[in-house]
This record gives C-alpha cells, structure tokens and sequence, in this order.
C-alpha cells in the first residue's frame, strides 16, 4: 500500500488520521510543523501529503509552494479548519490536488486519498513511457508536466494542467461542472462556487480563448 506523510500539528487529528490510515494497510509518518514536513515530503519515498496549513514553522501555503518550486509531484490533499473560497483557491493554485474542511468524515478522506493515488499512477504507453495527450496544437506531456501549443512551450499551474488534462481526454465532449470538480478537485459540488469557470478563465487566456466552448446549462466543451 502507500506511504503517506500526515502533516498536522494537532496530535489528536494526526493521529486519528494515522490510526484510520493504518488500518486500511498505508503506512504513515507524521510531521507536526513545516519544515519537518518538507524533508519528509522532498524525501522521495511518500506516496501522498495529507496537509494542515496552519503549521509552526511555516504554513502549508509556504510548503507547497516550495515542494513545488523542488520538482516535487507528490499528491498532496489539504486538510484544514480555512474554508473560504480564497483559501481554496490560493491552495489549489499554488499546487495542491485537493482540499478538505475541517471537521471531515474519514471516510470521505479515504476515497480523496484512493482517488489521488490512481490518478498519480499515470498511464504508460508499451514500452514503458508516459504518452503525451494532444488535440488541437495542444500537446501536455504527463511526465514533465510541460503544455505547448503549435511548438510553443506554456506555463500552466497544477490545477490549469490538471483541468486541461481532462479536456485533452475527452476532447468533443461537454464536462459539467461537477464533473470537472469531482475529477480535478475531488470536491463535493458547491453550486455556489465559482473555482471551475474561474480556472477555465485562466485556460482560455493560455490556450486560446476560442479553446474551451460554454455550453448553457450543461458545461464546458473542449472544442480547438
């Protein structure tokens, strides 16, 4: 099973989530402030970060951004008391794979966790190699993480990469809303957030703003 680093400074939480985690076969290590969840997570050897952002040291914000920054793409699942949707966003902009509000269920946890690590098991191709996804000039290489289109190289975040992914996959067809959150962000569908039609905002600007087509009251249609 994986190995998953608990960064949590209140014992109580880390070590129920450890417990929980444990019994389902993971094998877990708990870091209780910022720069010793860091080294754990730049260690090499952890499967996925279970992450609190109110943090000693330095918060969770400033982790993933430096995890980040060192090449790190490790899964990493916000678990945090902040539910605002700024904190959501800066979170899932600055790199994390999703985010949860405390208090949770663990159950709900679990499966963000299970979801995750399939996702991060990317598909290879018959020689071994993770295949690129193209449609439309745009070419997103799952391995590098880099997007081009037409040859030239664009700089897109962890979540525009992961929302472009799942156009590039389904290329032709309408995704809604809450299809879009529940593949990229792993959240329960808010109908009164905003996150999916801001970030294809920021899709449109990079790829092209003719790239992903509204389709009223149904989503969004990849359609170059």
């Amino acid at each position: 099973m994986a190995h998953i680093l608990i960064v949590e400074d209140e014992e109580r939480i880390s070590s129920f989530v450890a417990k929980g985690l444990r019994a389902e076969g993971h094998r877990t290590t708990v870091a209780a402030d910022g720069p010793t969840g860091l080294d754990h997570a730049l260690a090499g050897d952890v499967d996925l970060v279970v992450l609190d952002i109110g943090l000693p040291g330095f918060d969770g914000f400033q982790l993933i951004d430096q995890l980040r920054s060192q090449g790190a793409r490790v899964p990493v699942i916000v678990l945090t008391a902040r539910d605002s949707v700024t904190d959501t966003v800066t979170a899932l902009e600055g790199g994390a794979d999703d985010y949860m509000a405390k208090p949770f269920r663990f159950a709900e946890l679990s499966a963000r966790i299970r979801l995750r690590l399939r996702q991060s098991a990317a598909p290879a191709g018959a020689n071994g190699s993770v295949e690129p996804l193209a449609a439309g000039g745009v070419v997103l290489d799952l391995r590098t993480r880099r997007a081009t289109i037409a040859g030239r190289e664009v700089e897109l975040s962890a979540r525009e990469f992961a929302l472009a992914e799942i156009f590039l996959r389904n290329p032709g067809q309408v995704l809604s809303r809450e299809q879009l959150l529940d593949h990229v962000w792993g959240l329960d569908f808010d109908p009164g957030s905003n996150v999916v039609d801001v970030y294809v905002g920021y899709l449109r600007r990079k790829l092209g703003s003719d790239a992903i087509v509204t389709v009223r009251g149904m989503g969004y249609r990849f359609a170059r």
